[in-house]
């Protein structure tokens, strides 16, 4: 019995230099970093810049604004599906959606559902507790005229120890009063993942 505690404490005392070996480097999180070649932040962002790019370089905002005194359209991101075997975590590359359509000063955004629910409660609330001079009005909400919707889709390839990752990303503005599709556009990305040679 000695002798199996004694060997386990050694065992214990061995494991821990290991265990406190791991480092922890923070760096910026704008920094192009592509470890597995999986989609990351670094292509979430990448594309939903130059989707927004493409998308308000084409002529539906500039006649909206044109036919409506200068008023800017009024839009809302809807569903983007993952389409792809990959975990993508969807939410991330919409609000990357979101911030550049907000950044370009050109369109102005409106509250997701989700959003509106929550703000919706909030106003009712207001409504039975807060002082009237201080209380959002009812009804007075803005309404989309434009929706903005799409895919993610992932092609892989592998062959040895090589690997090709192939992501296209497709997104469409639908004019919400007429179901006009007003622009479309795509963005593609593709990854070389190579393994080192076993060096004998």
């Amino acid at each position: 019995m000695n002798t199996l505690v004694r060997a386990v404490a050694v065992l214990g005392i061995a494991i821990v230099p290991v265990a406190c070996g791991k480092k922890v480097t923070r760096i910026d999180p704008a920094a192009v970093t592509d470890l597995s070649g999986r989609w990351n932040d670094t292509d979430s962002r990448l594309v939903a810049n130059e989707l927004i790019r493409e998308s308000l370089a084409s002529p539906w905002s500039r006649q909206f604004a044109e036919a409506n005194g200068g008023e800017p359209p009024t839009v809302i991101i809807g569903t983007f599906e993952n389409q792809t075997m990959e975990h993508i975590p969807v939410g991330t590359f919409v609000k990357d959606l979101e911030r550049a359509l907000i950044n370009s000063g050109t369109v102005r955004l409106v509250a997701s559902r989700d959003e509106r629910a929550e703000i919706r409660d909030e106003r009712r609330d207001q409504q039975e507790n807060a002082r009237a001079d201080t209380r959002a009005r009812m009804a007075q909400e803005l309404g989309a005229r434009y929706m903005m919707q799409g895919t993610i889709q992932a092609i892989q390839d592998e062959e040895g120890g090589d690997r090709v990752v192939f992501y296209q990303v497709d997104a469409t503005m639908i004019d919400l009063e007429s179901n006009v599709k007003v622009w479309t556009g795509q963005h593609k990305i593709k990854k070389l993942i190579q393994k080192p040679a076993i060096r004998m």
